[in-house]
C-alpha cells in the first residue's frame, strides 16, 4: 500500500471526436490531508474525479485509491472513496432514510453495521429522515449527498463543488462537518469555485488548466509565489484619472482612492509612496493587500495558452 490517499501517474483522457481532456496528469494526494483541486471550467477536474469514481474510462496512465489500482482492484478502489457530485440527483419518491439504506446495500454494508440515522443526524437531516426527497431544499439535498457518500465509511471523501447554491449558514455547517471528518482521519479532496474556501481549508492545492497540472504545492507556499501586492492610497484631492508612473498598474476608485499594484520582488511600498508624493499628491490614508489565492489562480491559468 502506498502512503498516498490517491496516486495518479500520466493520466490521460481523449473523448470521441479527439477532444483531449487530460494530458498526462501526475498527482499525489497525501493521506490525512485536505487537498484542493482547482481550475477553470473545462480544465479537467470533473473528468479526473469521474475516472476515480469509475464513471469515465481513462485512455492512458494509472490511478490508485488507498493503494488499490482502479483497473486491477476496482471494487476495493471504489470502496475506498466516497464522492459528492456537483449534480443534485435523487429519486424524488425515496426518503433520505431509504436513500442511505439503498446506497449502503449497494456497497454490501451489513444491516448491523449501517449508520443511517447517525449520518442523518451528522448532516442535520434526522428530522427529515422519512420525508420525500423532492420536498428537501437545495441545501438539504446537498447535505444528503454528503451522507450518501459516507455510508460505506470510505477513507477518502471527494467533494465536487459541494457548496454550489448553498447559503452562507449551510455552507458553514457543511465545512464544520468536513473538518470533523478530517479530524477523525478522513482524507478530503475538494473542488470549488469559491477560492476563499480552498485557501482557508486546504493544506495543499493543485491547479489544473487545459488538462495539465500548472501548480501543486502547500497552500502557503503557493500564495508566496504571487509577486503582486496592492497599495490602497487615499489622497488629499479629487482626481479624474490615476497619474502615470505611480506603479505597474494604477486604478482610480472613486475620486480620491488609488489602487496601486506593484511587484513586491522588484520594488517596495516606500518607492510607490515616493512616486505618489512626486506627483504632487498628499497621502491621507494608506493600506496594503497581499495576493490571495484568486490572484495566484488567475496568474497561473492565464499563463497557459
Amino acid at each position: 500500500m502506498t502512503q498516498s490517499a490517491i496516486s495518479i501517474r500520466g493520466l490521460e483522457k481523449t473523448y470521441a471526436g479527439g477532444k483531449r481532456a487530460l494530458c498526462g496528469i501526475d498527482l499525489e494526494i497525501p493521506r490525512g490531508s485536505i487537498f484542493g483541486l482547482l481550475g477553470p471550467n473545462g480544465a479537467g477536474k470533473s473528468t479526473t474525479i469521474n475516472i476515480l469514481a469509475g464513471l469515465v474510462n481513462k485512455t492512458g496512465g494509472t490511478a490508485s485509491i488507498w493503494g488499490f489500482d482502479i483497473d486491477e482492484h476496482p471494487r476495493n478502489a471504489k470502496r475506498s472513496i466516497g464522492i459528492v457530485p456537483q449534480e443534485l440527483v435523487f429519486d424524488a419518491f425515496f426518503t433520505p432514510f431509504e436513500t442511505l439504506e439503498l446506497q449502503a446495500g449497494l456497497f454490501g454494508v451489513p444491516k448491523s453495521q449501517r449508520r443511517t440515522m447517525e449520518l442523518l443526524r451528522a448532516v442535520r437531516l434526522d428530522d427529515k429522515a422519512h420525508a420525500y426527497s423532492r420536498t428537501l431544499s437545495g441545501g438539504m439535498k446537498r447535505r444528503l449527498l454528503v451522507a450518501k457518500a459516507l455510508v460505506h465509511n470510505p477513507p477518502v471523501l471527494v467533494l465536487d463543488e459541494p457548496t454550489a447554491g448553498v447559503d452562507i449558514e449551510l455552507r458553514a455547517q457543511l465545512w464544520d462537518y468536513v473538518r470533523e471528518l478530517h479530524a477523525l482521519g478522513t482524507t478530503v479532496v475538494l473542488t470549488t469555485h469559491y477560492l476563499e474556501e480552498a485557501e482557508a481549508l486546504c493544506d495543499r492545492i493543485a491547479i489544473v488548466n487545459q488538462g495539465r497540472i500548472v501548480a501543486n504545492d502547500m497552500t502557503h507556499t503557493l500564495l508566496a509565489t504571487a509577486g503582486d501586492k496592492k497599495l490602497i492610497v487615499t489622497v488629499d484631492r479629487d482626481l479624474t484619472a490615476a497619474p502615470d508612473g505611480l506603479a505597474e498598474r494604477a486604478e482610480l476608485k472613486g475620486e480620491r482612492t488609488l489602487v496601486l499594484t506593484y511587484d513586491k520582488r522588484t520594488t517596495n511600498a516606500g518607492k510607490v509612496l515616493a512616486a505618489v508624493a512626486a506627483a504632487g499628491l498628499g497621502v491621507v490614508d494608506v493600506s496594503t493587500k497581499e495576493a490571495d489565492l484568486e490572484d495566484v489562480f488567475l496568474e497561473l491559468t492565464r499563463s497557459v495558452v
